[in-house]
């Protein structure tokens, strides 16, 4: 069976050959805007639902996978930085704080579709001006939400981590996707 990862992150094409399943990358064309009124967990599975469903209608035949993650601090989402001043400020509105990555994937094909959610909370440790700045320096984590690398250096930012699936705060949940793809038909391990 063709199985298809709807990104182009490097991320989640790491976490995906974890399963030692062949796949091939495709990529996206999805309008990443959010909703009005859109809550942001609803946000990523949408977002998840919709990459797959892009690839899906391209190659019919295949299992396509989607995936997004969406961070939240106080209601309010959190996006990739892109740069220094914005990862900065990032992890200084989340020094001390509690944030929470919801991590939505979908597995698609012919109209069928399995889904689910992984919600993470991250307990960040209190830092300090030059924590954050050594830290953003080191690993320059521009193109990730929350401004950190959790599979790198970034562990030392946290106090504590709570989830069901820890691949899910890298960018894909393989627990919940190692499921789906067991249901579709795939062996695993």
């Amino acid at each position: 069976m063709p199985l298809l990862l709807a990104s182009t992150s490097r991320y989640r094409r790491e976490l995906l050959e974890r399963l030692r399943l062949p796949f091939h990358i495709a990529r996206p064309d999805v309008d990443e805007t959010p909703h009005p009124d859109e809550t942001i967990p609803a946000l990523a599975a949408r977002l998840a639902r919709a990459k797959a469903g892009a690839i899906a209608q391209q190659q019919p035949e295949a299992w396509v996978i989607g995936s997004d993650q969406a961070a939240e601090l106080d209601g309010q989402p959190l996006g990739k930085p892109g740069q220094r001043d914005a990862a900065i400020a990032q992890l200084t509105a989340m020094s001390g704080r509690e944030v929470h990555f919801h991590t939505a994937v979908c597995l698609l094909r012919e109209g069928q579709v399995l889904e689910a959610l992984d919600t993470t909370t991250v307990r960040f440790r209190t830092l300090t001006a030059g924590e954050i700045e050594r830290y953003v320096d080191a690993e320059q984590p521009f193109d990730c939400a929350g401004s950190f690398k959790a599979e790198g250096l970034g562990i030392a930012l946290f106090e504590a981590i709570e989830s069901t699936d820890p691949s899910a705060l890298v960018g894909l949940p393989l627990i919940a996707l190692a499921r789906m793809l067991r249901e579709a038909g795939f062996e695993l391990p």
